[in-house]
């Protein structure tokens, strides 16, 4: 039998480091027919491609001319590579003994799967789950993003309570295994969004076409988290609100997603008032600035939104948690997702 190829890409910025700590274990676990591996540099400035020259000449090593961030780099790259699969991986992630064939496994085996991920575990405290991606992504009506295993700030014990394979709403692009197929005819990430809920948009567009989103437990990862961006940067916050507006914006008919921002204004007003009486004043205005800025850019999002619409071939609400997380969590105090 003819082996499928996928191929492993890690997208690297100033990350020399990570590749030196991870790189090693990367390519000593993933030593499987058809895997090849390739580090995909956002014109670094440290010597990250030197040190991939020098210490793994075997690796393919595609420079880019210049940071595009995690969405318009891992497009750039991947328009260079030819493979079955490609799967996204962070550079600081380190891979567990037998991580990969879970993952091929599954995916030859079903080939109405779009995509998968592994689970997710801190490396920093690796009996508990990370907060990017845990044991599988999925999204509340009103836009907010939370995991089996991680909902806000609460991140669960892994104790095998999440071990089976399901399908969810988004992988994290932590590590993120999809058919080439599919990421191409889903027009990739958003290269717009620079970084942060891209993969959480195409996922969306993936399942409103028909195709599905597992995780597969089987397969376990460690992440340090924060890699490029500490997660209480103000960056990182104008990021995380812009993009998730532009998130809603894409995928909701526009009756939906009228009623939705009208509350979310509210919701992020309130966010932000939290965050400045948290000691956190940059974050807060980070969140005005990412509305301010969604409001600007709005119009040029159009034609993305109208070619969503119409390839759509499931209503928006099927797809998404039906209740609000927020009361959930805070007011009906359902801290892990086996409570939901």
């Amino acid at each position: 039998m003819e082996h499928s190829k996928i191929s492993v890409v890690i997208l690297n910025w100033n990350g020399l480091s990570y590749l030196r700590r991870f790189l090693p274990l990367l390519v000593e676990r993933s030593r499987l027919p058809g895997v090849e591996i390739v580090v995909a540099d956002n014109a670094s400035t440290d010597d990250s491609c030197a040190f991939v020259r020098e210490a793994f000449p075997e690796l393919k090593l595609i420079r880019l001319d210049r940071n595009y961030g995690f969405a318009e780099g891992y497009n750039r790259a991947l328009s260079c590579l030819e493979a079955d699969y490609f799967i996204l991986l962070n550079s600081d992630v380190e891979v567990a003994r037998d991580w990969l064939a879970p993952l091929i496994r599954y995916m030859e085996e079903h080939p109405n799967v779009a995509a998968c991920q592994p689970k997710i575990r801190s490396l920093a405290r690796p009996d508990h789950f990370e907060h990017a991606g845990a044991s599988g992504g999925f999204l509340d009506r009103y836009g907010y993003p939370f995991c089996r295993g991680r909902i806000f700030t609460t991140l669960e014990c892994d104790t095998g309570q999440y071990d089976t394979v399901i399908e969810i709403f988004w992988a994290t692009g932590a590590c993120l295994m999809i058919r080439s197929e599919d990421f191409r005819s889903a027009g990739g990430l958003d290269g717009d969004f620079f970084a942060h809920m891209e993969e959480i948009d195409l996922c969306w567009r993936l399942k409103s076409r028909g195709r599905k989103i597992v995780c597969v437990p089987q397969s376990v990862v460690f992440h340090v988290g924060g890699g490029a961006l500490h997660a209480e940067h103000p960056r990182k916050t104008y990021l995380n609100f812009r993009n998730n507006l532009l998130l809603l914006y894409k995928n909701l008919p526009p009756k939906s997603f009228r009623k939705i921002l009208l509350l979310r204004s509210l919701l992020d007003f309130l966010a932000a008032l939290q965050l400045c009486f948290s000691g956190r004043p940059k974050n807060a205005l980070s969140i005005f600035r990412a509305w301010y800025r969604f409001l600007r850019i709005k119009p040029d999002f159009r034609f993305k939104r109208e070619e969503n619409l119409r390839l759509s071939k499931f209503a928006a609400k099927s797809l998404l948690y039906p209740r609000s997380i927020l009361w959930e969590y805070y007011l009906k105090g359902r801290k892990y997702y086996s409570q939901l």
